[in-house]
């Protein structure tokens, strides 16, 4: 999905390939960003099957607490932006305690 180099006919062939390659690293690297966190959330899934088959609460606060620390301390390690590290992994919390309670929900509802 590399963005076209057309809208710049002016520039330098040595510059539009550098940005071509360039654009087609992050493009793997998206893609996997995209599969690590569809892995992610088949790990979380079977996670929410247990809770729920064991009647555990979906959401556990000091777990979350204690990733986003490590999350934290691994962005900084990595030269990367601690609160955008806290705020990208808040997010997917967020939407895997949605998927823990509607699991919860099914289950108490005796769907598998």
């Amino acid at each position: 999905m590399t963005t076209s180099n057309a809208a710049t006919p002016d520039a330098d062939p040595a510059v539009l390939e550098e940005l071509t390659r360039l654009r087609d690293s992050i493009d793997n690297i998206d893609a996997a960003v995209v599969h690590m966190l569809a892995e992610r959330f088949k790990c979380t899934q079977q996670v929410g099957r247990l809770k729920a088959e064991h009647r555990l609460p979906p959401a556990d606060p000091g777990r979350e607490a204690r990733q986003i620390a490590r999350l934290r301390a691994l962005a900084e390690d990595a030269k990367l932006d601690p609160a955008f590290a806290e705020k990208f992994l808040t997010f997917i919390i967020a939407e895997v305690i949605r998927h823990h309670e509607s699991i919860a929900d099914d289950t108490a509802d005796g769907r598998p």
